[in-house]
């Protein structure tokens, strides 16, 4: 198994603390998706595994429409997807990505969080170097037709996957589902998918994570306690969508 294995094995996935902001954020990726793509899903790749990723959290219809229907509005707010980078303390690097239609309200923000927290907001460049854009999909396993691990990996290092691997989901209800995970170079994105969709495979999701490619900071219980609080305030940010540290996880 590869980095994306570990990574994604040790790193917790609460991406978004409750349904409510769940919503909002995939509503803003949604309607970025459109105004990049146009909101016909037919045309558009990103919007389809935004749209299956927004049925899997179980995200209303007439949120989903809503939010397709704001990115056509001509007066509707001009999303911009941004990048923020940092140190926070005890030397551990942040990448922070955000969807703005106010970049000034959503620096000042960011760069008040790290201050807060005893850490630098750095320019453009400073930690980026830390980590590979992959894409990253996630297909669900029909427990009636188990998929061929190996022969799916086979396929698909043909469309730019990179690691192939299996993990087990569980719900609120402790209801335990397999997904396949694949992980490729972020420029693969539309060929795996399309190859995830003309196999009839049912995608989960589709996006893209920040992968740390050196090996992650140990620190201790007290420093940890610290560097969970600025995670926890750029993840409560309404604007931003993911955090990225070169923090160890805690053992679980």
């Amino acid at each position: 198994m590869g980095r994306a294995f570990e990574f994604r094995k040790e790193r917790k996935m609460k991406r978004w603390g409750h349904m409510a902001k769940t919503f909002t954020k995939l509503g803003k990726e949604i309607t970025i998706a459109v105004k990049q793509g146009g909101p016909e899903v037919t045309g558009n790749p990103r919007l389809r595994a935004l749209i299956a990723e927004a049925k899997s959290e179980q995200m209303p219809k007439e949120n989903i429409e809503r939010a397709i229907k704001k990115a056509t509005e001509a007066k509707s707010g001009d999303f911009k997807e941004i990048v923020y980078e940092g140190f926070g303390p005890f030397g551990i690097a942040y990448l922070v990505e955000a969807a703005t239609d106010n970049n000034t309200r959503t620096v000042a923000n960011v760069r008040s969080y790290f201050t807060k927290c005893g850490g630098n907001l750095q320019t453009s460049g400073s930690v980026a170097f830390m980590f590979d854009h992959k894409c990253v999909f996630r297909i669900k396993e029909d427990p009636a037709k188990p998929i061929d691990l190996d022969e799916l990996e086979l396929e698909l290092i043909d469309y730019g996957a990179e690691e192939v691997f299996k993990q087990e989901v569980e719900d609120e209800d402790e209801n335990v589902t397999v997904e396949i995970m694949i992980y490729g170079d972020y420029t693969s994105y539309g060929q795996i998918q399309k190859y995830i969709e003309e196999n009839g495979y049912d995608l989960v999701s589709g996006g893209f994570e920040q992968i740390p490619n050196i090996d992650l900071k140990e620190v201790t219980p007290e420093q940890r306690a610290t560097l969970d609080k600025l995670t926890g305030l750029l993840e409560d940010d309404e604007d931003v969508t993911a955090v990225y540290t070169t923090m160890k996880p805690a053992d679980e």
